[in-house]
């Protein structure tokens, strides 16, 4: 049984997309998953499987979701090992680091795309790109910044979703229990 943890894009935001918990959690159960353990409302799953592969996980939580609900969710499904190395390669100093953003992405951007928005400067926003992780942090909080999920979506052309620091801390300590 391998461990891995499911970042779901775009649920129970501002009343889109709602999927109670307990109820996503039997989903995926009965969907084969085992020990599955939900994080907050905002779609952060921890779980085990014997498929090995990630990319048919997504398909699987997405499918399950899709089938139940009725619409679309995009899924990330990364290891422990790999969110602790996400985690770890942030470039921000500590202080930074402890009120920054960690905006995952679904796949590796074009760099011409990165190249063109590594040139955009909002004051108070600092952005770094990594080829899986954009590492944001905003001096006057994430909901007055204007490089938020969307706008990296945008840019890069490729989904994305965003954890803050806390988040990634407990989701590390879920997943390595």
């Amino acid at each position: 049984m391998t461990k891995f943890i499911a970042l779901l894009r775009g649920i129970n935001v501002s009343g889109q997309k709602k999927i109670p918990m307990a109820e996503l959690s039997q989903l995926l159960t009965d969907s084969g998953l085992e020990n599955v353990q939900t994080y907050i409302q905002s779609g952060n799953v921890i779980f085990e499987s014997l498929e090995a592969d990630k990319k048919a996980l997504e398909a699987k939580i997405h499918n399950a979701i899709y089938s139940h609900y009725g619409f679309e969710v995009p899924t990330l499904v990364l290891s422990p090992t790999e969110l602790k190395q996400i985690f770890e390669n942030s470039p921000f100093p500590q202080e930074k680091k402890e009120n920054s953003y960690f905006t995952m992405l679904f796949s590796i951007p074009e760099k011409e795309l990165v190249d063109e928005l590594s040139k955009v400067i909002y004051p108070n926003e600092e952005f770094v790109i990594m080829d899986n992780c954009i590492y944001f942090y905003c001096s006057v909080g994430y909901g007055k910044a204007r490089c938020n999920n969307n706008f990296f979506e945008r840019k890069l052309r490729v989904a994305a979703t965003a954890r803050n620091y806390k988040t990634m801390l407990k989701l590390l300590s879920l997943s390595t229990q």
